[in-house]
């Protein structure tokens, strides 16, 4: 089916979510009280919208090709973006940024040879954690602004970095999780050819 055909609600929050990456990085840019706070509004929302859809296409029964390509590049866009930002700000260290960018990159791969060999590796419970803290953390850093006293941009660090060492953790499962399939499989595929 031609995408344009596929152009459901769904997909169009999609399209929304990564039409408001640009207007989240000149306001991020800035760098000012007020903009660091729209830029978090507007990053929340983006995010919250992610939730939106995928229910919405579960839901309704409206998965679609285009949307299986849309949601996770929406999401990267926007993470990515305001991680490079943000070391551009000065307000995280690119290490941090390089590991973060670097796990969910060597993750895809390994998903996408996993995918050719027929196995499928579901995201697990601590990369799921890893995400919410990593959400939760940049936006606290995107707002900048301290809170009744309270110095969000140190905690939004501090989470960030609780983050890095979930992250590591859960790439190191997946490659577990991996291996232990690769390996079954191979066991299989040895059992089979004997009963040939």
């Amino acid at each position: 089916m031609p995408f344009r055909n596929q152009m459901n609600i769904a997909n169009k929050i999609t399209l929304a979510r990564i039409a408001m990456v640009p207007i989240f990085i000149v306001l991020l840019y800035f760098d000012r009280y007020w903009t660091n706070i729209i830029a978090t509004v507007i990053y929340t929302f983006t995010a919250l919208t992610d939730l939106v859809d995928g229910h919405l296409a579960r839901k309704h029964n409206i998965v679609t090709d285009l949307g299986k390509i849309l949601d996770p590049v929406a999401d990267k866009i926007l993470v990515t973006a305001a991680l490079v930002l943000l070391v551009e700000l000065g307000r995280l260290g690119a290490v941090v940024v390089i590991i973060l960018i670097g796990r969910d990159l060597l993750i895809g791969a390994l998903r996408n040879v996993a995918a050719s060999k027929g196995t499928v590796i579901a995201a697990g419970r601590g990369g799921k954690i890893k995400t919410v803290f990593q959400m939760i953390g940049v936006g606290c850093i995107i707002w900048k602004n301290q809170l009744l006293g309270i110095d969000i941009l140190l905690i939004g660090q501090i989470i960030v970095y609780v983050s890095v060492i979930l992250s590591l953790h859960s790439g190191w499962v997946y490659f577990k999780n991996y291996s232990e399939e690769y390996r079954k499989q191979q066991l299989e595929n040895m059992e089979d050819e004997q009963h040939i």
